[in-house]
């Protein structure tokens, strides 16, 4: 069966190159036909669940995941209904319709629609398709980093991405690990307000946060995958909190230099090269994995 997910564009920043004497690559997963990197992991795990007989997928949301679940409901001509918080922008609800799947809208926050979803799932004997936390997911995402390599890059000295519920950073660890980049450091960026993961670093254990205060709402899980915290042991990762201020102006700089819209979550982890970040300072090879995301709309206070 072939894969649902395209292979999206390595770019290399000649801005940023005048800018910082590095050379720092943007692997483009805004590009995926949903607008994320989530359709490399969702993609693969409903097309495992149809093979073992599934007939209908239910899933959890803050917005990109549904969106990405919704798509390949629409692919793989199965009924599909998202639980998505109310917390997420209306935009989210728009696209997963837009692909024929039913929102349900539920709770405040991803973690309460999750337990909606759940249940729904059981009650219907759907197949549960989690945004983050499945093995096969992290194994699609895993993906995006043997592309890079068939594209030409060779091992950088640092990876950096956006830190939700931890989905993406495990499954770029994993492909780090499948290409020998062990000795890279993985630089995890959240938002302020949705720092989950560098709050549980700092205590050494899994912390769930109170609410969700970040703008940034699809980062929004109040817990991240013990996955991610089992990672922490055995490869360098570094925890960096910026603000929303910082993220959405990374999306302004983004835009100017390459023409591209993102939302928050990707302005995260931009917002480290272009802020010229002082855990860059020894880096000169730099990969930045621009997540995508569907919600642009703090463009339009700006244009």
């Amino acid at each position: 069966m072939q894969p649902l997910h395209v292979q999206t564009p390595l770019i290399k920043s000649q801005y940023l190159k005048n800018k910082l004497n590095k050379q720092v690559y943007f692997k483009l997963e805004c590009m995926q036909p949903p607008g994320s990197f989530k359709l490399r992991g969702i993609g693969a795990l409903c097309q495992e669940e149809l093979q073992r007989g599934a007939k209908a997928f239910v899933a959890s949301s803050g917005g990109n995941a549904g969106i990405a679940v919704a798509y390949c409901g629409m692919k793989l001509d199965v009924p599909t209904t998202v639980f998505i918080p109310s917390s997420s922008n209306p935009i989210y609800i728009d696209s997963i319709k837009s692909y024929g799947a039913k929102v349900v809208v539920a709770g405040q926050v991803w973690d309460e629609a999750h337990q909606a979803a759940l249940n729904f799932a059981k009650q219907h004997q759907a197949a549960y398709i989690p945004p983050f936390d499945h093995h096969t997911l992290w194994r699609g995402h895993a993906s995006m980093i043997t592309e890079t390599i068939q594209q030409g890059l060779s091992k950088p000295d640092a990876v950096i991405l956006s830190v939700g519920g931890g989905g993406l950073a495990c499954g770029i660890l994993e492909g780090m690990h499948q290409h020998r980049w062990e000795s890279v450091p993985l630089i995890a960026v959240e938002t302020k307000g949705a720092d989950a993961f560098a709050q549980s670093v700092k205590a050494n254990t899994l912390i769930t946060l109170e609410t969700i205060t970040s703008k940034a709402t699809s980062l929004g899980a109040k817990r991240v995958a013990q996955k991610l915290m089992n990672w922490v042991t055995i490869h360098k990762i570094e925890n960096i909190v910026v603000s929303d201020e910082e993220a959405e102006q990374a999306c302004f700089n983004f835009a100017h230099e390459q023409r591209i819209l993102v939302e928050l979550s990707s302005g995260a982890s931009l917002s480290l090269v272009y802020n010229d970040h002082p855990i860059l300072c020894k880096a000169e090879s730099i990969l930045v994995i621009v997540c995508g995301g569907i919600n642009t709309t703090h463009f339009n206070k700006r244009y």
